[in-house]
C-alpha cells in the first residue's frame, strides 16, 4: 500500500508530496449529502439536501447555520465538526462586532474558519476536520460567498456546490448560472441543481433553503410553500436537462 505509514498523521508528507490524512478528510466531504451556495443581484442563496429519518422531526434542519445576523454556512461532510467550527465562528463575530462596533465580513469569518483547519494539518495527535463549508452573506461589500475545505483553503465562489453528486452538479451550474440572477431565479436554480442527483425527483421534503437579502440583511429560512413554488418552476425551467 502506498500510504503505508504516511497516514498514521496530518505531519507527515509521503514521497510523493501527499498528506493523506487530509485526502481523506476531504473524502469524507465528497460522501456527505449536496449542498449548495449562490450568489445573486439581490442576496444569497443556501440550500441543501436533507434525508430525515421516519420518526425525525424534519422541519429542524441539521446543515445550515447562522453565524451572525448577515451571514449563514450550509455543510457537507462530518457535521458535528461543522457545529464544532460554526460555534467557533458565532464567537469570533460577536467579538469582532464588541471590538470594531461593526458586523464581520464574510470573507473574514471564512479565513478564520479556514486558519482553523489548516492548524489541525500541522499538529500530531488530532485530525482534520472532516466537513466542507459554504459561506453566505451580505455586508459592506455585498453579496459574498466563500468555501472552505479541510486543507485549510478558503476561495470565494458566485455559485458552488460540495457533497455526493458535487462535480456534476457545479457543471450543471456553471452552465446555468450568470451575475444577473435574481435572488428568486438564484433559488429555482439551487433546487434543480439539487434534483439533479436527488433520488427525490418530486417535491421539496428533502429540500431545506435559507437566503440573506440586500434589503434586510438578516439570514431567512425560506418556507416549504415558496420552495414548492420555486420547484415547479425549476422542473418547467430545467425539464430539457
Amino acid at each position: 500500500m502506498a500510504s503505508r505509514g504516511y497516514d498514521m498523521t496530518p505531519t507527515m508528507y509521503s514521497p510523493d508530496g501527499r498528506i493523506y490524512q487530509v485526502e481523506y478528510a476531504i473524502e469524507t466531504v465528497k460522501r456527505g449529502t449536496l449542498a449548495i451556495g449562490l450568489r445573486s443581484k439581490g442576496g444569497v442563496i443556501m440550500a441543501v439536501e436533507e434525508i430525515p429519518r421516519t420518526l425525525q422531526t424534519a422541519s429542524i434542519t441539521q446543515k445550515i447555520f447562522q453565524i451572525d445576523n448577515h451571514m449563514g454556512v450550509v455543510a457537507a461532510g462530518y457535521i458535528p465538526d461543522a457545529r464544532i467550527q460554526v460555534d467557533n465562528a458565532r464567537f469570533f463575530s460577536q467579538g469582532n462586532k464588541l471590538t470594531y462596533d461593526e458586523p464581520v465580513e464574510v470573507e473574514t469569518v471564512a479565513k478564520y474558519i479556514a486558519d482553523q483547519c489548516h492548524q489541525f494539518t500541522q499538529y500530531s495527535g488530532v485530525r482534520p476536520y472532516g466537513v466542507s463549508l459554504i459561506i453566505a452573506g451580505v455586508d459592506q461589500k455585498g453579496e459574498s460567498l466563500f468555501i472552505t475545505d479541510p486543507s485549510g483553503t478558503y476561495v470565494p465562489y458566485a455559485a458552488i456546490a460540495i457533497g455526493a453528486g458535487s462535480d456534476e452538479v457545479n457543471d450543471f451550474l456553471e452552465k446555468n448560472y450568470n451575475d444577473d440572477l435574481s435572488l428568486d431565479d438564484a433559488a429555482v436554480l439551487a433546487i434543480a441543481a439539487i434534483k439533479l442527483k436527488s433520488e427525490e425527483k418530486d417535491g421539496v421534503k428533502n429540500i431545506k433553503m435559507a437566503k440573506v437579502t440586500n434589503e434586510k440583511k438578516i439570514l431567512e429560512k425560506i418556507s416549504e410553500s415558496d420552495l414548492e413554488k420555486y420547484s415547479q418552476i425549476a422542473s418547467q425551467k430545467f425539464k430539457q436537462d
